[in-house]
């Protein structure tokens, strides 16, 4: 239920990523006589089915003075209707729903959720009861309780790091009274100004189904879909007619520049001219120059400012199509002790020169494959934001027919390197809007047969989610072998899992598995890093590395039809890196200011501190979790590091390849014994990871954040190992406490008390003790009241208010019925996979993990919690403004308070 920057950054037009050959989304399309237009997809790969609402109304419908009212509503929607006065995850989360959310932009309000196939009918019932009845379950607690949570989601935003830049762009490119000149989350004054009234009226104007489009696609026909729509939404009556406007760009824009402060590590420039609206075609042209411009490594940008010059630490840019108008946006940021004014002249003289030249016929091809291979990638799934369901409706909403994308495909699939640098020309001329983003200086801071709405129409029976069988090899050269067949889309997705992670860096220094991985696809004996960039982009492959507290990870997601090419390449990068010394030096500088950018981040600040105070020095965990590094260790980095780490872990003997999707293992069996088969086996060190003591006292750190609108919250210790006896209980455990929405945290600061976003808690899963942790970010008068709230939710878990019955239950259906959905990518299924290889559980345990579950009750939850759970010995990190917090939070007695720095240091009195 979020509305932030990068919300709007992903309101580009997902037709515009339709290329040639692009899977094909079969519908069929009815209205019901109020004016209600319903889409359906069927696709029987999984029993599931997904629902996606997209009421035609968003922030652009507001007035000056009255903004924020969409997305408040967005809010509102899910806290209960007439007939179900109760949160709406409730009952959904009872029966598996998966990929439920909501969002707001500045044209439409959507609604989603995935269920089992013998879900739909609640689903469909809940649906239609908050667009029918609702007006009678708002009252003014409800609406004062949202109120609240949606200003600590504007405080969360504009707490981070260049996090106001956004509303500053849309106030400033836009003119007065304009659609678009403010926020989708609004003002907090006119947050504090919405009445009950206005909220109903609002309501009453744009929610009723004249104005939606109900798009259902997975395990369903058209016959079925009809019966239960209008069952479900047949009686509610439409809404007052509406005028939607098409077209409205501004004629100019504002030639003006901005200079702002805020709490960054690096200086940044963005560059904002207007944009076409989104079923123009010139939407697809402009989204074609930006990929030329900043996809990739072999981008124009990134080539020039990241890794020719090296002045900049990113190059970048998103197209804001939105219905009426949009806006381009480029922004680079300065790397350390460059000059703001160098990195932006770079920009500009990049632009000029496309401008001028336009883009190459390979340039132009290889953005072509990246947006056709992200399509078929989405359209694997019915439902989320880059699913079936979503296409549908945009397309439908926005572009007038459901399968407007097609028309976009044929835009895209004959766009002439001439007409993107038309389009290019015409859009990106003039003087932009400039906003410069400076760090603090260090011394600042109808009459039908109606459903039944006296009851939920709660399913009896689920689908069954079998895991897919596992075929299992060994190569000749030691490396074990897994393989899942998935044929829904032509894509085979490949991990490979090498047990070293950031503990391994205990053998050399911190960061050094980041680096390692980081620079794998860097350059090999054979190719550069360009070339490889470049290669894979023809391809429509996706190569990513990286590493976690316990396993190093190498990716790809290869097309079928260009299967071999790729894993030549994906071969070729985990056997032969070069590590060349000039793309060390520009990584390291990377790897430097994502550092810095940590060190201003709340959540990150915390989370680089906390290793250290729960594992003690010198474990393999204490380093920062975000597996960084340390400035200094970073900067003493050198090749032969690199090429240690490489050659101590990256052995075969040490190495796991999981293979999931359209293939078979006797087709990749001998493709891979065959690119493999000069990787030697060898010895492996081993990771020692020691027992570490509870804290016998509980201790409190403070992170100096000045001008921080929210504290961010983390305190945690450490509990046991995992293992089988008792990790089913662990997970309901924390789930109940923390882990869902509707958890005892979430609903206490959140829905009841209105002070956070959202706050939850964790169980990191290590091989080693794993930490348990409570989240929460607050608002900033709130700290210590809401460090009491979580210590007395724990408090109560694990005494007078242990888990019920009823909770263990909702826990249980939870972990099992979503299972359907769980698996219904490739991706996801690997993920899981990966995870029996990480813990060393056996092979059929996801087979069998349905059955664990079942087994549980609220006294294997209770017991987990009374014996793992420590209120008292927890360690608390709090991240926030000193001078606000300090005093109250200290008064809490929660053990002895320390100041410390963003490295954990002890600092003294201001």
């Amino acid at each position: 239920m979020k509305s932030s920057f990068a919300a709007a950054a992903l309101a580009i037009s997902v037709s515009t990523t339709v290329v040639a050959q692009d899977p094909e989304i079969a519908f069929d399309e009815f209205y019901l006589d109020n004016g209600l237009r319903v889409i359906v997809h069927e696709d029987r790969k999984a029993p599931i089915v997904a629902l996606t609402i997209w009421y035609h109304v968003g922030s652009k419908n507001e007035t000056p003075g009255k903004t924020g009212f969409a997305h408040l509503f967005e809010h509102l929607m899910f806290n209960g209707s007439e007939n179900h006065d109760d949160d709406y995850f409730r009952p959904l989360q009872e029966v598996g729903v998966t990929n439920i959310n909501g969002t707001t932009d500045f044209d439409r309000t959507n609604y989603f959720e995935t269920v089992p196939t013998s879900a739909v009918d609640l689903a469909l019932w809940l649906e239609s009861d908050r667009m029918g009845h609702l007006l009678g379950a708002i009252d003014q607690d409800k609406l004062d309780e949202q109120r609240g949570v949606v200003q600590n989601e504007k405080r969360q935003g504009d707490n981070e790091p260049y996090g106001k830049v956004f509303e500053a762009i849309l106030t400033n490119l836009f003119p007065p009274g304009h659609p678009y000149s403010w926020e989708t989350i609004g003002s907090m004054d006119d947050l504090n100004a919405a009445s009950l009234a206005d909220v109903k009226s609002w309501f009453e104007t744009y929610y009723g189904p004249n104005n939606a489009t109900l798009v259902l696609a997975g395990d369903i026909d058209l016959a079925a879909a009809r019966e239960k729509v209008q069952r479900y939404f047949g009686d509610i009556p439409p809404g007052p007619p509406l005028t939607h406007r098409q077209r409205f760009i501004p004629p100019s824009v504002p030639s003006s520049r901005i200079v702002m402060q805020d709490r960054v590590p690096e200086a940044r420039v963005y560059k904002v001219w207007l944009a076409p609206e989104w079923a123009s075609d010139e939407a697809t042209y402009l989204q074609l120059a930006d990929y030329v411009l900043t996809s990739g490594k072999t981008s124009r940008l990134y080539q020039r400012l990241v890794y020719e010059d090296q002045i900049a630490t990113d190059a970048s840019a998103f197209t804001m199509i939105n219905e009426i108008a949009g806006a381009y946006v480029v922004y680079g940021t300065a790397g350390d002790g460059q000059d703001l004014k160098v990195v932006e002249r770079a920009l500009d003289e990049e632009i000029e020169r496309f401008l001028a030249e336009g883009p190459t016929r390979a340039e132009l091809d290889r953005v072509k494959t990246e947006l056709r291979s992200g399509f078929i990638r989405g359209v694997e799934q019915v439902g989320g934001f880059q699913g079936k369901s979503n296409i549908l409706a945009e397309n439908a909403v926005y572009g007038g027919r459901p399968d407007f994308y097609k028309h976009s495909l044929e835009v895209l699939r004959g766009a002439t390197p001439q007409q993107v640098q038309s389009v290019a020309r015409k859009w990106i001329r003039g003087e932009p809007l400039v906003i410069e983003v400076h760090p603090y200086p260090t011394e600042l801071a109808p009459s039908t047969a109606a459903a039944d709405r006296s009851k939920l129409p709660m399913p009896q029976t689920f689908p069954e989610a079998p895991f897919p069988a596992l075929q299992q090899a060994t190569l000749a050269n030691g490396m074990r072998l897994i393989v899942a067949e998935r044929h829904a889309v032509p894509v085979v997705q490949f991990s490979l899992q090498l047990d070293a992670g950031y503990a391994a860096d205990q053998f050399a220094a911190p960061g050094v598995a980041t680096m390692t991985m980081e620079m794998l696809d860097e350059g090999t004996a054979s190719m550069d890093a360009l070339q490889i960039s470049d290669s894979l982009a023809t391809l429509g492959a996706d190569l990513t590395s990286g590493a976690n507290l316990d396993f190093s990870v190498v990716g790809l997601s290869a097309l079928k039809e260009n299967l071999d090419d790729s894993l030549a390449i994906y071969a070729d990068v985990i056997l032969n890196p070069a590590f060349a010394s000039t793309e060390l030096e520009r990584l390291k500088r990377l790897q430097l200011a994502g550092i810095q950018q940590e060190k201003t981040s709340p959540t990150d600040m915390a989370l680089r501190v906390l290793p250290r105070l729960l594992y003690g020095e010198g474990h393999a965990y204490s380093l920062p979790m975000t597996g960084s590094g340390t400035e200094e260790s970073v900067a003493a980095l050198d090749r032969a590091d690199l090429a240690a780490y490489h050659a101590a872990w990256f052995k075969p003997n040490n190495a796991t390849m999981i293979v999931v999707g359209d293939t078979t293992l006797a087709e990749i069996q001998p493709k891979l014994e065959a690119l493999f088969a000069r990787w030697r086996p060898g010895d492996v060190p081993a990771k020692t990871l020691p027992d570490v003591a509870l804290a016998e006292l509980p201790s409190v750190y403070l992170i100096d954040r000045p001008g921080s609108e929210q504290s961010v919250i983390i305190a945690g210790h450490l509990i046991g190992k995992r293992s089988q006896s008792d990790d089913i209980a662990i997970d309901a455990m924390n789930d109940i406490l923390g882990g869902a929405f509707t958890s005892r945290v979430n609903m206490n600061l959140r829905e009841d008390k209105g002070w956070s976003y959202g706050a939850d808690t964790a169980v990191v899963q290590t091989q080693a003790q794993r930490p348990f942790l409570a989240i929460a970010p607050v608002q900033a008068d709130q700290t210590a009241a809401s460090m009491r709230e979580l210590k007395r939710e724990i408090e109560e878990f694990t005494g007078p208010r242990g888990a019920t019955d009823a909770e263990v239950a909702t826990s249980k259906r939870r972990s099992t019925l979503t299972l359907p959905g769980r698996w219904e990518t490739a991706r996801a299924v690997a993920r899981d996979i990966a995870e029996l290889v990480r813990f060393r559980l056996p092979d059929d345990y996801w087979t069998h993990y349905a059955g664990l579950v079942d087994a549980l009750d609220a006294a294997d939850v209770t017991s987990a919690a009374t014996r793992l759970l420590h209120p008292d010995r927890m360690t608390w990190v709090v991240v926030g403004d000193r001078r606000l917090i300090e005093a109250d939070v200290r008064a809490l007695g929660f053990g002895d308070l320390h100041v410390v720095d963003t490295d954990g240091n002890p600092v003294g009195s201001p």
